[in-house]
């Protein structure tokens, strides 16, 4: 084939060249020349392909099992579906992830991929669209409406999982930092003034123990996403849907995700609001949040004044100052919690954003929700392997520190009063004079 061969194909709009080999074909096309903007692919996000996949399959088998769908149509849907659910035509979806339409550009490279596939492995040729229709058969019973949603769900689980491990993974990595100290104690502070002492070992548990909690509260608000809307079709009556279609495909959907899933209680709800990812990406924010204070205390705690702590030296710190070494891994943790609260911010504009029946602004949800959890998720481990696991404490400074303690004031004002410790405290040297 020359390497610009194409073909032509036709929709209610006219003509459009296409690639000769793609799977893809001429709603696609449009698309790719509609939504350029960011080049943030849907190849970046495999699990939503790969959720669309597992759609169209348990579309397939469902509509074959209810007499809609011949099963000598259904059986290559069904081998093409699974081969985009497992990845291996992710190269067959050139379009950016956010895009007009609802995801309906989307739903329609789903369908011309899996079409064009199957008819592959029927003997014909991409384009062709015989005996396989992308609308008619691989979109039997469907609508970008249910199709997309479910996938996003599907999806956000998908790779929620590693960022969940990602949690537990540094949780394990302060408690056993924490196991590491023994009674080492520094000097605890309030207001960023010294305080009293405390033991190194009890803020690395408190830090583990905070992860503990918001990741509790992360998976609480993703069990609500094992609620798909499939089935719902456009506006949620079913209507185009066979009758005894939402559980059949549930089912399969469940067998071909190895999810445990149901379907939405209230079809219209699932698909006209979907406050359930402002839940959810508050949570993941709460968690990167919550790492990104544990980061920053440590950068505080081996700044140049403090220095009780020194963390791994990674890379060089300066282009001019030879030697000096930066704490890059707790500003990285920083800087990805940043970019998390502007998640926030876009996906609860999105959700708001949603009228009447139908909700168009799932594309940008899908986008900032799946990288956001990817980027916790890495961060996590990141931050555990190349800072949590290799930080050490400076005794000599820690001990220096601890002069300045306020303890034995509190001992003396529970036993003479505040206003005898206040006066003796006016007496007391300044431990940071050097004197």
């Amino acid at each position: 084939m020359a390497e610009n061969e194409t073909r032509v194909e036709r929709d209610a709009l006219g003509e459009v060249e296409v690639p000769k080999e793609a799977l893809w074909g001429v709603h696609t096309a449009r698309a790719r020349q509609n939504f350029a903007v960011s080049g943030v692919m849907l190849g970046s996000q495999p699990a939503l392909i790969g959720a669309l996949g597992h759609v169209k399959v348990a579309a397939a088998r469902a509509n074959a099992d209810l007499g809609e769908l011949d099963d000598k149509l259904a059986t290559p849907i069904v081998e093409a579906g699974r081969e985009v659910a497992a990845g291996q035509h992710d190269a067959e979806f050139p379009l950016e992830i956010v895009q007009g339409g609802g995801g309906t550009s989307t739903n329609m490279n789903a369908n011309e991929v899996i079409a064009n596939r199957a008819n592959q492995l029927l003997g014909g040729n991409p384009g062709e669209y015989t005996p396989v229709q992308p609308n008619d058969h691989v979109n039997r019973s469907q609508s970008t409406n249910d199709v997309y949603p479910t996938a996003m769900l599907l999806s956000v689980i998908a790779v929620a999982r590693p960022t969940l491990e990602g949690l537990r993974y540094l949780e394990s990595s302060l408690d056993q930092k924490a196991a590491e100290l023994g009674d080492l104690e520094r000097l605890g502070r309030t207001c960023l003034q010294d305080a009293l002492p405390l033991p190194a070992a009890a803020a690395h548990r408190a830090q583990a123990s905070g992860l503990r909690r918001v990741r509790a509260d992360l998976e609480r608000s993703l069990d609500a996403f094992r609620f798909v809307p499939i089935g719902a079709t456009v506006i949620g009556t079913g209507f185009g849907a066979p009758a005894g279609y939402i559980e059949r495909v549930v089912s399969a959907l469940a067998e071909e995700s190895e999810l445990s899933i149901e379907p939405a209680p209230d079809l219209f709800d699932a698909l006209a609001h979907l406050d359930g990812y402002v839940a959810v990406i508050s949570d993941l924010a709460r968690a990167s949040g919550l790492m990104a204070k544990i980061a920053a205390d440590l950068r505080f705690l081996s700044s140049g004044p403090v220095g009780e702590v020194r963390l791994p030296a990674l890379q060089a710190g300066s282009s001019a100052m030879p030697g000096k070494v930066n704490p890059v891994l707790p500003e990285l943790v920083l800087q990805v919690s940043y970019e998390i609260r502007g998640a926030v911010a876009t996906i609860e504009a999105a959700v708001a954003g949603g009228e009447l029946e139908l909700n168009v602004m799932e594309p940008v949800i899908a986008r900032h929700v799946l990288e956001s959890f990817q980027s916790v998720g890495a961060v996590a481990r990141l931050f555990a392997d190349r800072c949590i696991s290799g930080l050490q404490y400076d005794e000599r400074r820690t001990r220096h520190h601890l002069e300045g303690s306020y303890a034995e004031l509190v001992e003396l004002a529970a036993i003479e009063g505040y206003s005898a410790a206040a006066e003796a405290a006016r007496s007391r040297p300044d431990p940071t004079s050097g004197s």
